[in-house]
Protein backbone atom coordinates (compact mmCIF):
# COMPACT_ATOMS: atom_id res chain seq x y z
CA UNK A 1 0.00 0.00 0.00
CA UNK A 2 0.67 3.35 -0.63
CA UNK A 3 0.37 6.60 1.21
CA UNK A 4 1.00 10.22 -0.29
CA UNK A 5 1.88 12.99 2.15
CA UNK A 6 0.94 16.43 0.92
CA UNK A 7 1.68 19.95 2.20
CA UNK A 8 -0.26 22.12 0.60
CA UNK A 9 0.63 24.75 -1.74
CA UNK A 10 2.22 28.46 -1.29
CA UNK A 11 -0.39 30.70 0.34
CA UNK A 12 -0.75 34.29 0.17
CA UNK A 13 0.06 35.78 3.27
CA UNK A 14 -1.96 36.49 6.43
CA UNK A 15 -1.84 40.32 6.41
CA UNK A 16 -3.27 40.01 2.76
CA UNK A 17 -6.19 37.85 3.50
CA UNK A 18 -6.32 35.97 6.72
CA UNK A 19 -8.07 32.56 4.86
CA UNK A 20 -4.78 32.12 3.13
CA UNK A 21 -5.67 30.69 -0.07
CA UNK A 22 -2.99 29.81 -2.34
CA UNK A 23 -1.40 32.35 -3.99
CA UNK A 24 -0.82 32.25 -7.66
CA UNK A 25 2.27 30.56 -7.48
CA UNK A 26 0.93 28.43 -5.40
CA UNK A 27 -1.80 27.54 -7.59
CA UNK A 28 1.15 26.93 -10.67
CA UNK A 29 3.12 24.88 -8.79
CA UNK A 30 0.17 22.57 -7.62
CA UNK A 31 -0.78 22.54 -11.27
CA UNK A 32 2.25 21.58 -12.03
CA UNK A 33 2.74 18.88 -9.69
CA UNK A 34 -0.84 17.46 -10.06
CA UNK A 35 -0.24 17.32 -13.68
CA UNK A 36 3.12 15.40 -12.88
CA UNK A 37 1.19 12.96 -10.66
CA UNK A 38 -1.61 12.54 -13.21
CA UNK A 39 0.80 11.44 -16.19
CA UNK A 40 4.36 10.34 -14.81
CA UNK A 41 3.52 9.02 -11.36
CA UNK A 42 0.01 7.96 -12.66
CA UNK A 43 -1.63 8.06 -9.47
CA UNK A 44 -4.48 6.45 -8.69
CA UNK A 45 -5.17 7.20 -4.75
CA UNK A 46 -8.52 5.64 -3.16
CA UNK A 47 -9.19 8.40 -0.58
CA UNK A 48 -7.96 11.84 -0.65
CA UNK A 49 -8.04 13.53 2.88
CA UNK A 50 -7.27 17.32 3.23
CA UNK A 51 -7.51 19.79 6.64
CA UNK A 52 -10.75 21.91 6.59
CA UNK A 53 -7.79 25.11 5.81
CA UNK A 54 -8.76 26.60 2.32
CA UNK A 55 -5.26 26.11 0.93
CA UNK A 56 -5.53 22.40 1.82
CA UNK A 57 -8.77 22.50 0.43
CA UNK A 58 -7.49 23.97 -2.74
CA UNK A 59 -4.50 21.93 -3.05
CA UNK A 60 -6.24 18.59 -2.98
CA UNK A 61 -9.10 19.79 -5.58
CA UNK A 62 -6.79 20.64 -7.71
CA UNK A 63 -4.35 17.31 -7.36
CA UNK A 64 -7.73 15.25 -7.72
CA UNK A 65 -9.34 16.95 -10.60
CA UNK A 66 -5.98 15.99 -12.72
CA UNK A 67 -5.93 12.29 -10.96
CA UNK A 68 -7.85 9.76 -13.56
CA UNK A 69 -10.45 7.41 -11.08
CA UNK A 70 -9.69 9.13 -8.30
CA UNK A 71 -12.65 9.90 -5.67
CA UNK A 72 -13.32 13.45 -4.55
CA UNK A 73 -11.28 15.04 -1.97
CA UNK A 74 -12.96 14.70 1.84
CA UNK A 75 -12.41 17.03 4.95
CA UNK A 76 -10.57 14.58 7.63
CA UNK A 77 -10.03 15.39 11.35
CA UNK A 78 -6.69 15.26 12.73
CA UNK A 79 -4.30 17.03 9.94
CA UNK A 80 -4.20 20.46 11.23
CA UNK A 81 -0.41 21.93 11.58
CA UNK A 82 -0.60 21.22 15.46
CA UNK A 83 -2.51 17.94 15.77
CA UNK A 84 -1.17 14.71 17.41
CA UNK A 85 0.22 12.55 14.07
CA UNK A 86 -0.06 9.17 16.00
CA UNK A 87 -3.71 9.37 15.03
CA UNK A 88 -3.19 9.17 11.06
CA UNK A 89 -0.04 6.67 11.40
CA UNK A 90 -2.84 4.28 13.33
CA UNK A 91 -5.66 4.82 10.42
CA UNK A 92 -2.82 4.19 8.11
CA UNK A 93 -1.82 0.86 9.75
CA UNK A 94 -5.22 -0.64 8.89
CA UNK A 95 -6.09 1.58 5.22
CA UNK A 96 -7.05 -1.10 2.26
CA UNK A 97 -6.62 1.37 -0.25
CA UNK A 98 -4.16 4.17 -1.41
CA UNK A 99 -4.21 7.06 0.19
CA UNK A 100 -3.49 10.54 -0.30
CA UNK A 101 -3.38 13.22 3.03
CA UNK A 102 -3.08 16.80 2.71
CA UNK A 103 -1.89 18.90 5.35
CA UNK A 104 0.63 21.51 6.57
CA UNK A 105 3.63 21.86 8.43
CA UNK A 106 4.93 21.08 11.15
CA UNK A 107 2.15 17.79 10.83
CA UNK A 108 3.57 16.52 7.51
CA UNK A 109 6.93 16.53 8.73
CA UNK A 110 5.78 14.59 12.27
CA UNK A 111 4.01 12.01 10.47
CA UNK A 112 6.52 11.06 8.30
CA UNK A 113 9.20 10.82 10.99
CA UNK A 114 6.84 8.43 12.92
CA UNK A 115 6.25 6.38 10.62
CA UNK A 116 9.43 5.83 9.24
CA UNK A 117 11.55 6.10 12.16
CA UNK A 118 8.86 5.92 15.18
CA UNK A 119 9.96 9.47 16.17
CA UNK A 120 7.47 12.50 15.84
CA UNK A 121 10.06 14.90 17.16
CA UNK A 122 12.97 13.97 14.30
CA UNK A 123 12.41 15.89 11.18
CA UNK A 124 14.42 13.80 8.60
CA UNK A 125 12.53 15.60 5.39
CA UNK A 126 11.92 19.20 4.34
CA UNK A 127 8.57 19.52 3.04
CA UNK A 128 8.50 22.94 0.84
CA UNK A 129 5.15 24.24 -0.17
CA UNK A 130 3.74 21.67 -2.79
CA UNK A 131 6.00 18.68 -1.95
CA UNK A 132 4.82 15.51 -2.10
CA UNK A 133 6.30 12.54 -0.27
CA UNK A 134 5.15 8.51 -0.88
CA UNK A 135 5.95 5.93 1.19
CA UNK A 136 5.11 2.98 0.67
CA UNK A 137 4.26 -0.04 3.37
CA UNK A 138 5.78 -3.46 3.07
CA UNK A 139 5.65 -4.70 6.72
CA UNK A 140 6.83 -1.28 8.08
CA UNK A 141 6.69 1.96 5.74
CA UNK A 142 9.70 2.96 3.50
CA UNK A 143 10.21 6.17 1.50
CA UNK A 144 8.97 5.42 -1.98
CA UNK A 145 9.74 8.69 -3.58
CA UNK A 146 9.48 12.54 -3.23
CA UNK A 147 8.74 15.03 -5.26
CA UNK A 148 8.93 19.43 -4.62
CA UNK A 149 7.62 22.17 -7.08
CA UNK A 150 11.61 22.96 -7.50
CA UNK A 151 11.91 19.77 -10.28
CA UNK A 152 9.04 21.87 -12.43
CA UNK A 153 11.37 25.11 -12.83
CA UNK A 154 13.22 25.31 -15.94
CA UNK A 155 16.91 25.99 -15.85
Amino acid sequence: MLIYLVRHGEAVNQMEDTARPLSKKGEKDIRGIADLLSHQFILMPGYIYHSPKLRAVQTASIISKSLAQTPAPVEADNLLPMDDPAVWAERLEVADRDTMLVGHLPYMSRLVSLLLLWDAGREILNFSPGTVVCLEKTGGWRLKWMISPDILKSP
